[in-house]
């Protein structure tokens, strides 16, 4: 049996440059973090040659090419596993169009834990690579490239997309005490809505064209992210979320709306001073950044919604169990 556990992530600022159509002409960047929640992908050797998978469907089949879901189906062709597992997949949010990345902390999960069956360890640049090259290239979602790297990767970090298709990455080095602090300064809230952002995504990338000025814009605020962290200048982080909010609104129609732009109003008059909606926007979680002051205010404001509580996460997918029968055939 083999468990992977791979993190769900909040992304601060560049969200949208990390489209291929984007980033192949002009590059771009983001700055994001993997938070302590967590998809769990457990794969089990079976007696027989079938295979089971469990999510919130039961599926029984006699080949890979019989499965329905689609990023279970590409993993274990990328693996080599063809037979005889059962997969069952858990996650600490239920429900998709959470806007925290969980279907490509999935994919990297199950490359993880499939890979580890086979026998075999790859690390995450290897499988932040080949999870883009499923969700993008063979399943076809109109996506970006930066949940895949920071599910891998893990931590707080600056990814450059460069024209070359090349995706890099640096930590970025706070203390363990401005780690606590940018914790604390954080928040989630559930919008009490989810939303499919394929169609969200899909306006934003039919858009890229004409939004290259903000584009380029979302870019540079990730750079002024990745300077102001490693200055330890988290307040100024708020602020840049709020201007990259500001931004991001105008790449594609539905990201946001009059009851999200009322809840995101709410917010900074409760004292938050920045935050977005996380992932394609549309729904899921609002991510704020609230100073200590005055967090019981927006708590008030906020008594009607759900709080998800979280901190940032060090580390990237991993194996958390491992015990392989090796058994010659």
């Amino acid at each position: 049996m083999i468990i992977s556990q791979t993190p769900l992530r909040i992304s601060f600022l560049g969200g949208g440059t990390d489209f291929r159509d984007f980033f192949a002409k002009y590059g771009g960047g983001v700055v994001s973090s993997a938070i302590n929640k967590y998809v769990f992908v457990i794969v089990k050797e079976r007696f027989d040659e079938k295979i089971f998978i469990n999510y919130s469907v039961k599926e029984i089949v006699d080949s890979v090419d019989d499965i329905q879901h689609d990023l279970v189906r590409e993993a274990m062709k990328m693996t080599g596993v063809t037979h005889g597992v059962e997969i069952t997949t858990l996650a600490d949010i239920p429900s998709e169009g959470s806007g925290l990345g969980s279907s490509s902390s999935l994919t990297v999960g199950l490359l993880n834990a499939l890979y580890a069956h086979a026998g075999e360890h790859h690390g995450p640049e290897v499988l932040a690579r080949q999870a883009c090259e499923i969700e993008i290239d063979k399943v076809g979602k109109p996506i970006g490239v930066q949940d895949q790297y920071i599910a891998a990767y893990g931590n707080i970090r600056k990814f450059d997309f460069l024209q070359t298709g090349e995706v890099t990455n640096r930590k970025i080095n706070l203390t363990s005490k401005q780690i606590r602090e940018l914790s604390e300064n954080l928040m989630l809230f559930f919008t009490n809505r989810t939303r499919q952002s394929e169609s969200i995504l899909s306006e934003q990338k039919a858009n890229i064209e004409d939004k290259t000025k903000i584009l380029n814009s979302l870019a540079a605020l990730a750079v002024d992210a990745e300077n102001c962290l490693n200055h330890g200048q988290l307040h100024r982080l708020g602020e840049l979320m709020h201007e990259g909010w500001c931004l991001k609104k105008k790449l594609a129609s539905k990201i946001s709306d009059t009851e999200l732009d009322d809840l995101y109003n709410r917010a900074l008059e409760g004292g938050a001073l920045g935050g977005k909606i996380a992932g394609a926007g549309g729904g899921g979680f609002l991510l704020v950044y609230c100073p200590p002051e005055n967090r019981a205010t927006l708590r008030e404001r906020f008594s009607n919604m759900r709080e998800f509580p979280f901190n940032l996460e060090i580390d990237g997918s991993k194996i958390i169990f491992n015990y392989r029968r090796n058994i010659l055939k």
